[in-house]
Order: C-alpha cells, then sequence, then structure tokens
C-alpha cells in the first residue's frame, strides 16, 4: 500500500508541476493585461514565486527518483482556458483587473487544495524534506490569495465601481439631450 501512495504522490507532482507551468504562463499574459500598478506588481512577484516554486516541486520529484514528464494537469489547463476567455471579454480597466484577480484567485485556490494534498501524502511517507518544500509553497500561494483579496478591497473595487457609474451615467446624459 505504501508503494501506492508514494506513486500516487508522484503523480500528484507531476501534476502540481504541470499546473505550476500553465499557471505562471497564464500570469505573464495576466500582468501585460492588469492596468493596476498595485495588481500588475503583485503578479510579478508570484510570477517570481512560481518560478521557484517550479524548482521546488522539480526537487521533490528528485527526491522521489521522478521526473516531471509530460503530464498535463487538466484541471490548470481548464481554469486557464476560462482566465483566457473571461479576459478577452474586456478592454483594460478596472473590470479587466477584477477578471483577472477572479481568475487568479480561482486558480491560487486549486494550487493551495493540491499542495494540501501533497504534504498529507508526503507526511504519510515520512518524506520531511518534501514536506517542507510543499509547505512552502503553500504558504507563499495562501499569503497570494489573501493579497489578490486586499488589492481588490484597497483598490480594484472602487475604481470599477466608479467605472461602472460612469458608464451607467453616460447613456442617460446622451437620452435628455
Amino acid at each position: 500500500m505504501e508503494n501506492e501512495v508514494r506513486e500516487l504522490l508522484v503523480e500528484e507532482l507531476k501534476d502540481a508541476y504541470s499546473a505550476e507551468k500553465q499557471a505562471l504562463r497564464c500570469m505573464q499574459k495576466s500582468a501585460r493585461q492588469a492596468s493596476s500598478p498595485e495588481l500588475k506588481q503583485g503578479i510579478e512577484m508570484h510570477i517570481e514565486q512560481s518560478t521557484v516554486q517550479i524548482e521546488r516541486v522539480e526537487q521533490a520529484l528528485e527526491l522521489l527518483k521522478a521526473k516531471p514528464g509530460r503530464k498535463v494537469c487538466m484541471a490548470m489547463k481548464g481554469l486557464v482556458e476560462e482566465a483566457t476567455e473571461e479576459s478577452g471579454e474586456h478592454d483594460k480597466g478596472p473590470i479587466l483587473d477584477l477578471v483577472i484577480v477572479a481568475s487568479m484567485q480561482r486558480i491560487e485556490h486549486y494550487e493551495i487544495a493540491a499542495y494540501g494534498t501533497d504534504i498529507a501524502l508526503a507526511e504519510a511517507l515520512g518524506e520531511t524534506e518534501i514536506v517542507e518544500l510543499l509547505k512552502q509553497t503553500l504558504e507563499e500561494e495562501k499569503a497570494t490569495d489573501l493579497k489578490l483579496t486586499e488589492v481588490t478591497q484597497s483598490s480594484l473595487m472602487a475604481a470599477a465601481m466608479s467605472e461602472a457609474g460612469e458608464a451607467e451615467k453616460a447613456p442617460a446624459r446622451r437620452r435628455s439631450a
């Protein structure tokens, strides 16, 4: 049974590797699309973290004498496709920034769940070095999720509501003229 748990951990780590690579490409695109300097800066910081997170997953796989391989994380593929589709429906500005945050938070929540599972598997196997690697990443993912919420509450939502209010007033002015 322990071998099956070890194989499951390897498969989950391969999945995490694919997910991180896909999320990284999505974040790079989102950073170019974001108009809020605070959001853009946060995304760029997480891009740097994700590069390190990918290295940690590679280290964990090495410790298990495995390689990432060509596995594709289908869940992340779906999240990235949804993010791409939704961002394509909006012009640059506060609403697009909110769409980017929503997409990124869905991605972060998936990663948080995946790393939580991976940590539990590694703990069950007594793989303390892998546990420590993955806990670092899990904490970064949680912090990114919180930062996205803070940015939304501190600036993005007010800007989006202001823009939405202006859009509602514009047609009314044209009608009364």
